[in-house]
């Protein structure tokens, strides 16, 4: 049977179409594929443990789908307890800060007043009617926050639901895949198969390695220099360090505006400078041994899918759209069609 070859502009406008088509598919089901992407995540991080329980232990499949996610559910439900219990102290010091933040606006006040010959009472109007529709959108603000934060707790649920039944059902979604191609491309099935799962595990953990690295390195740095919640700030940081390019300078920003916050001006612009040398040692040498050789994938590429995971699926999908990518990847090697996809999202290798 021979090919059906399409002049360019019509392989071009197919393209679009089926990009368009997808992202609008993706969008609209965000609420579906949010935590069915995290329960596979995590359903192939949590593998090696539940075949462990199944072959090692010979427990049934049931208690070995059934653990790793209470394993699962244990370590985020201690790191988040130590979490709030950092944010409590660090809540305890808002009158604190309340009255040094008084005082920094109170001496911007005076330098617009000396630099732009804008009164204070001119300023303090426009404040007025500023905090007034601030006021209103904060409120709606706060309704919004609820809902989001409900839809999230019931994410959260479904995702350990799903993880739970893919590791359980894992050998019958297995089926399902190969199923879904003739036989004579099992082989390729089966090697994509594998290598994105390989690829989602090693990026997984190495992600995993590189926060806590992270989290040492900077509760250190801030310990040292005597900032004040160095934990509580080192753990922020590693944690935004997971969104890459983007989430270090948010990080940066926030961290920099606490310190100057309760601190100096000067001390600030120290956690400035220790935060750039983490980012260049993190960047240069942690990212590309630890996490870069799981997915191999250039700068460029990383950052688009970083922005369209953002657009797509908002926070998540900036998480998410990595590994997503990188299965894309593979499969784009093994597509004879899709070889030049796989040739621009991967890295440029030595001559």
């Amino acid at each position: 049977m021979e090919t059906l070859k399409l002049p360019f502009y019509a392989k071009l406008a197919l393209t679009l179409l089926a990009v368009f088509l997808t992202l609008f598919f993706l969008i609209n089901g965000k609420t579906i594929f949010v935590p069915l992407v995290f329960a596979l995540i995590f359903s192939i991080l949590l593998y090696p443990l539940a075949r462990l329980f199944e072959h090692r232990l010979h427990l049934g499949r049931f208690m070995s789908a059934l653990l790793p996610v209470l394993v699962l559910i244990t370590c985020m439900v201690a790191f988040i307890f130590f979490l709030t219990k950092e944010m409590v102290n660090f809540t305890q010091d808002f009158p604190e800060l309340k009255i040094r933040i008084s005082g920094i606006f109170n001496d911007l006040q005076h330098w617009i007043s000396r630099e732009f010959h804008v009164n204070t009472r001119q300023q303090q109007d426009y404040l007025n009617k500023s905090t007034t529709s601030i006021v209103a959108t904060a409120a709606n603000s706060i309704s919004a926050f609820f809902v989001t934060f409900a839809s999230f707790a019931l994410w959260i649920v479904f995702i350990f639901f799903y993880t739970f039944f893919m590791i359980y059902y894992r050998k019958l979604l297995l089926k399902f895949i190969f199923y879904l191609f003739d036989e004579k491309h099992s082989t390729h099935v089966h090697e994509v198969v594998n290598e994105s799962r390989t690829m989602i595990y090693s990026y997984i953990s190495g992600l995993l390695l590189e926060m806590l690295i992270v989290s040492i390195a900077t509760c250190t740095i801030f310990s040292i220099m005597g900032i004040k919640y160095a934990i509580l700030l080192g753990l922020i940081a590693a944690v935004m360090n997971i969104i890459p390019y983007i989430g270090i300078y948010t990080a940066t920003a926030l961290i920099m505006l606490v310190t100057f916050a309760n601190s100096s001006s000067s001390q600030a612009l120290w956690v400035g400078f220790a935060m750039l040398m983490v980012h260049v040692v993190d960047s240069n040498i942690l990212m590309p041994r630890i996490v870069g050789s799981r997915v191999k994938m250039n700068a460029l590429v990383t950052i688009i899918a970083v922005i369209v995971g953002e657009y797509v699926w908002g926070i998540a999908g900036m998480f998410l759209f990595i590994p997503i990518t990188g299965i894309f990847k593979i499969i784009s090697t093994r597509v004879a069609g899709m070889k030049p996809w796989a040739t621009l999202i991967g890295t440029e290798e030595k001559e």
